[in-house]
């Protein structure tokens, strides 16, 4: 029986990606004209997705990319990152998303010290898109088909293959990797920023946030603020802002536990007329109309498919 699980919207997600004792957990993700966006957050564990159909945009780090259907997509531990579709597109994956102690990162040996740690404190920098072209594609698509093959079957020690797999992959790639001294030290600098602004953000969207104080924070002029905030996220602050408000209140319309004013309220709209303008802008359709069109059972835009004899049913 496969669990369905939404991504939280704070930027250092604390989403549980599989046990404690088997850090692994497969998605399927798709992104449509309801849910047009993963919000930019960054976590411990590394990502492999492959892109089965849809085009959609990643922004990793400071780096932006059109991935294809096809295209591999691996996310480094750390790594800031967000995905979105253009309007009326659509976007289906398959994610493995894994915590590099899975495969020994915090074991004191020669593998760990040399890759595993450096690639989970971002000291190597891994290739973040991988397309038909890459020296590694075939073997990466090859490695892909038998990790889902593997996860899915879940035989007796399927999960020591998956270890073994995850490990061959980070061998394919570790030749295409960069040092993190090889990086800009001002790239970093952005990069940390942003990471701090949208921490603070995703704690804070139900207050009233101003550009002045997140500016300061950056130790920028509210015009640099703006134009840096644009640049890194790919949208304005204020629109970024708006953007998770009306996600999560689309979030808790689903749960079905709040009136429409309460939703709107709880996720930090003090005028119900501009979220209901706004919502139908973001949707298509009035929240009313959303609610009612909801099916019995809750959607998410991203299910998480148990592999482990230890995954809740």
């Amino acid at each position: 029986m496969k669990d369905k699980k939404q991504l939280p919207l704070e930027q250092k997600e604390k989403a549980v990606h599989g046990e404690r004792i088997f850090p692994l957990k497969k998605y399927l993700t798709t992104l449509q004209e309801r849910y047009p966006i993963v919000t930019p957050h960054w976590h411990e564990e590394a990502e492999f997705t492959l892109i089965t159909s849809g085009v959609c945009t990643y922004q990793v780090d400071l780096e932006s990319f059109q991935a294809m259907p096809g295209d591999f997509v691996f996310i480094p531990p750390l790594a800031l990152h967000s995905i979105a579709i253009l309007p009326a597109g659509h976007m289906h994956s398959e994610t493995y998303v894994f915590h590099l102690d899975f495969l020994g990162a915090s074991s004191a040996d020669i593998c760990a010290m040399r890759y595993l740690m450096p690639l989970a404190k971002q000291q190597l920098i891994p290739p973040f898109h991988i397309v038909k072209e890459h020296p590694v594609y075939p073997d990466a698509l090859a490695l892909f088909y038998e990790i889902s093959s593997c996860y899915s079957a879940a035989q007796p020690g399927y999960e020591l293959m998956l270890k073994s797999l995850l490990l061959k992959l980070l061998t394919l790639l570790l030749p295409y990797c960069s040092k993190s001294s090889e990086q800009p030290q001002l790239q970093s600098e952005h990069t940390q920023k942003i990471k701090g602004v949208l921490e603070y953000i995703g704690l804070h969207y139900t207050e009233n946030i101003s550009i002045e104080s997140l500016a300061s924070s950056c130790y920028f002029s509210e015009y640099h603020f703006m134009r840096f905030f644009k640049k890194y996220v790919g949208m304005s602050c204020l629109d970024y802002i708006k953007s998770l408000r009306l996600q999560k209140a689309a979030d808790l319309l689903e749960q079905q536990e709040l009136s429409i004013t309460d939703a709107a309220m709880t996720a930090g709209f003090s005028s119900l007329s501009y979220f209901y303008r706004e919502f139908k802008k973001r949707y298509g359709t009035t929240p009313r109309q959303f609610i009612h069109s909801l099916p019995e059972h809750q959607h998410t835009n991203r299910t998480s498919t148990p592999g482990s004899p230890f995954s809740p049913l």
